[in-house]
């Protein structure tokens, strides 16, 4: 299905006026988005809906999708509006203004007993405190997805009040959804929540990108790449916490020298000028010539195929990472990854099966990771070994268990029968036989 999540669709003018009173469902649940991550709103959302949930998203003009409009279960509520930054502080102030007044409005004569936030609005503090006391007095079950524990020590601007909050949000939350056990493990040994509070859950692959009929080799042409060139990928929002200056080093240092590899570097800078341009003027002469392909840009939906299947492999030089939807959708266009050692990347890397680890912050021993990769079976074997890939991929992060997973937390909250049961000790347990690792 190809959506695009970043159009949006023009606002409505008042939208608590336009909510249509209904009957209250025994799983009435309303999803605070944070007005951002369309990707995952579009997988839990529909996931949700299947399994009989009325849903109340709480949005912007980025997840105002299509499929949340003119049926029965969902109330789609715009309460955020534009995101634009391009707007004098004035009107940014005014917005956010307006923004929070319709959210505790709404969250005063809310129907669903369940508020499930996933992400966070702008203006942390408040959401992680006054926002959550709100919630609680009235009277709401509070679940939170953290999709990081504690973002602010991955991007290494950590502070006593950024733990404050973060400790306070963990505990007035009655459950929280974490993506791996190491997130779980960091939430009870630094934030002191109790193990009975905490959920693992898989991340959902991203199951609103297009994925067609092209091809790896009709790829390539799109971006000017000849049929043999040996093409690493490197995709997404670019921070410093992901370590691109480590691909490019060593890139320049040994592969841009061979006439058959080629670097892709596709994803926005985000907030970071002097690093982004520091790495711009180290690959000018590279990108003028042809051995890097550059696109410093926001990647619509519909143009993200072309990048995935026109490489080779995807490699993620992090330095700092719980979890990261990239790896995931890499693996679901049947991409091998090559990933730093961080996080919880080896749990869901088949070594030589599905990609490989190096250390992080390694040069060489990324260099030497990359080598391996194209002299292995995984690299000319590839054509064939795609499918097995995306299958894997797709049979552990299916968004069906994470549905099945939310929908008994919800129960539990609410005191109601749980929904069909589902096996959480060990998801990996139906992967193809394909791509498992030998006894």
């Amino acid at each position: 299905m190809a959506t695009d999540f970043h159009k949006g669709v023009q606002s409505r003018p008042d939208f608590l006026d336009s909510v249509v009173p209904r009957k209250t469902h025994p799983f009435a649940v309303t999803l605070l988005t944070g007005g951002i991550d369309g990707h995952y709103v579009f997988g839990l959302a529909t996931s949700l809906l299947s399994k009989g949930v009325t849903l109340d998203v709480i949005g912007s003009d980025e997840v105002d999708l299509p499929e949340f409009h003119n049926r029965p279960d969902v109330n789609f509520l715009n309460l955020r509006g534009s995101l634009q930054s391009n707007v004098s502080f004035s009107k940014k102030l005014l917005r956010v203004s307006k923004y929070y007044a319709r959210l505790i409005r709404y969250a005063a004569t809310a129907r669903p007993r369940v508020f499930h936030i996933l992400w966070n609005n702008k203006f942390e503090v408040i959401d992680r405190t006054l926002l959550m006391l709100f919630y609680r007095l009235m009277n709401k079950k509070i679940v939170f997805t953290a999709h990081n524990v504690n973002q602010g020590r991955r991007d290494s601007h950590d502070t006593w009040l950024n733990r404050l909050t973060l400790q306070i949000q963990y505990r007035l939350s009655h459950h929280i959804f974490v993506h791996t056990d190491k997130m779980k493990r960091e939430l009870i040994d630094e934030f002191s929540v109790e193990d009975v509070r905490v959920t693992v859950i898989p991340y959902g692959i991203n199951n609103a990108v297009p994925n067609t009929q092209l091809t790896p080799a009709d790829a390539k042409k799109r971006l000017g790449l000849h049929d043999h060139a040996k093409t690493l990928l490197f995709f997404g929002r670019i921070t410093p916490y992901k370590g691109l200056e480590h691909l490019v080093s060593v890139f320049l240092r040994v592969f841009s020298r061979r006439d058959d590899y080629r670097l892709i570097i596709a994803g926005k800078p985000d907030r970071c000028e002097d690093y982004w341009r520091t790495i711009r003027n180290e690959i000018h002469e590279d990108v003028q010539g042809g051995k890097i392909i550059l696109k410093p840009e926001f990647i619509a939906d519909d143009e993200i195929e072309v990048f995935f299947k026109a490489a080779d492999v995807l490699v993620l030089p992090y330095k700092e990472i719980f979890q990261s939807g990239i790896l995931f959708l890499g693996q679901s266009f049947g991409l091998p990854v090559l990933a730093a050692d961080v996080g919880s990347f080896k749990d869901e890397i088949v070594e030589g099966k599905t990609g490989s680890i190096f250390k992080p912050e390694d040069p060489a021993d990324l260099a030497r990771s990359i080598e391996q990769y194209f002299a292995s079976d995984l690299f000319t074997g590839l054509t064939n070994r795609r499918r097995d890939i995306s299958s894997y991929a797709n049979e552990r992060h299916s968004w069906d268990t994470v549905g099945q997973m939310t929908m008994s937390v919800y129960a539990g909250l609410l005191q109601l029968p749980p929904p069909e049961k589902v096996l959480k000790s060990d998801v990996s347990s139906s992967i193809s036989l394909d791509v498992r690792v030998p006894p």
